[in-house]
């Protein structure tokens, strides 16, 4: 072994060294301990950028953007290489960490254990020296005294003074002390061969085994390392494919984008089903000047036939009203009436149902049921997405309803399975929910089916329009639609009917405020009109009878005039 043949008098610091190098391995451990925090630190933040940038709505809410959606992609993505990195902090915890601070007790353990081997072992060696060397030094020490005492036996031997008694006493002494000096020479010589023989199983059996476990201790420590700095390494190359693939969806995600698929999400969005405005017709204002010859050569030119003002509705607006139904508006007759405006305020308060949508939509109440409020195009789409909601959930309470009859059927064959009564009220319940659902569907199919017959009319009505020059422009109404039946222009006009009901569709409401008055264009039976609201620009304005009824009149019927000097003022018409 290298540490014995080397170092076999450096037990010492071969103990300071075992301990740098358990030091040295949780020093490595801590560094492993901050990187997986790292980590997971990471992955928390980016986990959370995930979470702040993903949709807050609810998927059918969700645009269906190509652009979005590949946004949308990469969150994913993002979320999934936090996961990733997740997966980095807990393998490094588990097979890095974990396992180093496992091993470095363990090491700490072992290496107390060989040094108290060595300790030992050491102690017992310096006891064999101290006992060779104190049965050395009594040896020296005896040898010393026989010399002395010999001297004195021969002095008093040769000295012819010197009594018998005296001579005899130093010759005793002499022996005794060759004779101590002979025991300690023979136990010093035992010690010797005692120490000498544990100095070479100390130095060539125990010593050399205990370096030998501690070199080997040591060098399990260095191999520890370096598997666990491969494994550090291997844990980070694991997630590197997953990684990978996370890139390439990102990249992905980024090629999905596409421009036109998003400019046909925006026109499926956003049409509304509307037809274009029509061309404006020619509003001629001299047709009650005296005409020269050369006049009416000119008009003739012009057209062939001369435009009535009385045709002329203002300008045709593609705009949705509240009541979801524009009523054709009256054909001017030869002499205006109170029944013209009264068939516009009869068509306005033709039903509770409608004014009762108005008064919620200016509180402010959520949108209507049958989706009036949209264009058709629209609406038609909601429509037909609720009656496909509507449907699964019918299929889903038809299934159910045929396992609980299953379920009865085997009941009543087997009463030990159960009670056949005890699943009638379920199967009830089940019965009474797709009633419900079936009749809802219904509702909404008629809706449906109002929607696409009223635009199949409109377009049937802009062919019609487009192929008789002679026929009136469509005129819009409040409402913002057209009439279904064409032939009602040339109808006579009919009896104003009024409807108590419309005075009560505004009872929570106060009423609006007298901005001006109108006087009529042409004859006219004499009313009295209060202008409430100005025309906004589609060909209407809102007005009030004296007895309190509100309703709209053509703009283009009456000559307006606003109020300045107090609330209220009338006018004669």
């Amino acid at each position: 072994m290298i540490w014995l043949s080397q170092c076999w008098d450096q037990f010492e610091n071969l103990d300071k060294h075992t301990q740098w190098g358990i030091d040295f391995l949780e020093r490595y451990a801590k560094f492993v301990k901050e990187r997986l925090e790292i980590e997971q630190n990471y992955a928390k933040q980016l986990r959370n950028l995930v979470k702040k940038y993903c949709p807050k709505r609810s998927k059918d809410e969700e645009p269906r953007f190509t652009s979005c959606m590949s946004f949308y992609a990469i969150l994913n993505e993002l979320n999934d290489y936090a996961g990733q990195r997740e997966v980095v902090a807990e393998e490094m915890g588990h097979k890095v960490y974990g396992e180093l601070m496992i091993y470095s007790q363990e090491l700490k353990a072992e290496r107390k254990h060989h040094l108290q081997e060595g300790r030992k072992t050491t102690q017992y060696f310096e006891q064999c020296w101290k006992q060779m060397d104190n049965s050395k030094k009594k040896f020296e020490r005896e040898c010393r005294e026989a010399e002395k005492s010999q001297l004195s036996y021969e002095r008093l031997d040769n000295d012819i003074n010197a009594t018998k008694s005296e001579v005899e006493k130093a010759k005793s002494q002499y022996y005794q002390r060759t004779h101590l000096a002979d025991e300690s020479k023979n136990e010093y010589a035992a010690q010797l061969q005692n120490f000498n023989a544990e100095q070479w199983k100390h130095f060539h059996t125990t010593i050399p085994n205990i370096f030998k476990n501690l070199q080997a201790m040591d060098e399990r420590r260095t191999v520890k390392l370096g598997e666990t700095y491969r494994s550090f390494a291997e844990v980070e190359r694991r997630v590197v494919p997953i990684v990978s693939k996370c890139l390439e969806g990102m990249v992905s995600a980024a090629k999905a984008v596409d421009e036109r698929k998003d400019s046909g999400i925006v026109v499926e969005s956003f049409k509304s089903g509307f037809e274009p405005p029509a061309d404006f017709p020619f509003e001629d204002y001299s047709q009650n000047l005296s005409r020269t010859g050369s006049d009416a050569t000119i008009i003739a030119v012009s057209g062939g036939t001369r435009a009535d003002p009385k045709h002329s509705m203002g300008k045709a607006k593609n705009k949705l009203w509240l009541f979801g139904k524009k009523p054709k508006p009256p054909t001017p007759p030869s002499r205006f009436s109170w029944d013209s405006v009264g068939r516009c305020l009869s068509e306005v308060t033709s039903g509770a149902p409608r004014m009762a949508a108005l008064r919620g939509l200016k509180r402010g109440a959520p949108s209507l049921e049958d989706f009036s409020h949209l264009p058709p195009e629209q609406r038609r789409k909601r429509l037909q997405q609720r009656i496909d909601e509507l449907s699964k959930e019918l299929q889903k309470e038809v299934d159910q309803r045929d396992a609980l009859n299953k379920m009865k059927d085997v009941y009543e064959k087997n009463s030990q399975m159960g009670d056949p009564s005890s699943l009638q009220p379920k199967i009830s319940e089940t019965i009474c929910n797709m009633e419900k659902l079936r009749s809802e569907i219904h509702k909404n199919e008629s809706w449906l089916s109002e929607v696409e017959g009223k635009q199949s009319s409109r377009g049937d009505r802009r062919h019609s329009a487009d192929n008789h020059h002679h026929t009136p422009q469509g005129r819009e109404s409040p409402e913002g639609s057209y009439t279904d039946d064409n032939s009602q222009e040339h109808q006579p006009t009919p009896q104003h009917h009024h409807h108590h009901s419309f005075d009560d569709e505004f009872d929570d409401d106060d009423p609006m405020p007298v901005i001006g008055h109108c006087k009529a264009l042409y004859s006219f039976d004499g009313k009295v009109l209060y202008i409430i609201e100005e025309d906004k620009g589609d060909g209407w304005t809102r007005a009030r009878k004296q007895g309190g009824e509100e309703g709209y009149v053509p703009t283009s019927y009456v000559e307006i005039t606003m109020e300045k000097a107090s609330k209220g003022a009338v006018t004669y018409i």
